[in-house]
């Protein structure tokens, strides 16, 4: 009867063997190619978020007269930090693409959606595609309260905005006051001397005259 033996031998030296092959040698293997790491520009450097909300956006499509899905993702509010000026902006949660970026004006008003409590509605000249577009918007919130946030913060900045333009506009309207004092200022004061001229012109003449009178009573004489 041939013996076991051999074949569980061999069986215990091939599976030392793999054990072998799957020992960490230590060995370091350099990347063949090194990705640096690329500082990426959002554009949002240089402005504070006042609010910062999800919702789902939408576009009112004349041609087609229905409503349309812009995308859906995190709407935001952005002041600049030199200018004051406050835009809105919203990217697609997954592609991070812009779906709308217009500034808050102070004309604009939001009204709620009709028999939709978490949603509301502004006409605003948007720039998302690269150049101006007069859009009908809609933002559906996930909540009543964070639309009542979102319209109340709106109609919050729209209103400062006014202000910050009439304020820019009294400002203006006193220098170009103070601008025409100063240049009425020169031209009397060039008035004032044609006047002393003229004066000292007339001064001048009655000499003569009288110069004339006395040599015609000399030569009488």
């Amino acid at each position: 009867m041939a013996s076991t033996e051999p074949k569980h031998e061999n069986r215990e030296e091939e599976e030392e063997a793999a054990g072998a092959d799957d020992e960490d040698t230590g060995a370091q293997v350099a990347p063949i190619v090194k990705l640096e790491e690329v500082a990426v520009s959002t554009g949002e450097e240089n402005e504070d978020p006042i609010i910062d909300l999800k919702a789902k956006l939408y576009r009112f499509d004349k041609d087609g007269n229905q409503w349309k899905e812009r995308g859906a993702g995190t709407v935001k509010l952005l002041k600049h930090k030199e200018t004051g000026k406050v835009r809105l902006v919203m990217r697609q949660s997954k592609t991070l693409k812009i779906c709308a970026n217009h500034l808050v004006l102070p004309t604009m008003t939001l009204q709620e959606h009709a028999g939709n409590e978490k949603s509301c509605l502004w006409h605003a000249p948007d720039f998302a595609d690269g150049e101006l577009k007069d859009e009908l918007f809609c933002l559906r919130f996930a909540s009543i309260e964070n639309c009542k946030s979102f319209m109340e913060m709106f109609q919050e900045v729209a209103e400062s905005q006014k202000k910050e333009e009439n304020e820019d506009g009294s400002t203006a309207a006193g220098l170009l006051e103070k601008l025409s004092v100063e240049d009425k200022k020169p031209e009397e004061k060039n008035e004032g001397k044609v006047e002393d001229k003229t004066k000292e012109g007339d001064g001048k003449d009655e000499n003569p005259s009288k110069d004339t009178e006395k040599k015609d009573e000399s030569a009488s004489a």
